[in-house]
């Protein structure tokens, strides 16, 4: 009876090793930035302006629903995009004439 309680044991040990052990280094990807975020917020604010176009010329989406959702989206993108020229703008900007 000891024996199968110590092999229980040990499996359930390696089990929960393996399952919980987390290396010495993880890689948690590319580190984002506000200018990286900003250009894939952009790139799916387009998307759905897209999406949109396409629902809205298959007779899927009523005109007033279409108006609202297009000129929301691009507000939306207006805004990202003056938001990364800005960024762009302060990161050309040498460092040492601030």
């Amino acid at each position: 009876m000891t024996f199968e309680w110590a092999v229980s044991i040990l499996i359930s040990a390696a089990a929960l090793l393996y399952i919980f052990h987390l290396p010495a280094r993880l890689y948690l990807g590319q580190e984002k930035t506000r200018a990286s975020y900003l250009r894939e917020r952009k790139e799916a604010v387009y998307e759905n302006l897209r999406d949109l176009n396409f629902e809205y010329k298959a007779g899927k989406v009523p005109d007033a629903d279409y108006l609202s959702l297009k000129a929301s989206l691009e507000n939306e993108a207006a805004s990202l995009l003056a938001e990364i020229a800005q960024l762009e703008a302060a990161a050309a900007v040498p460092k040492n004439s601030r």
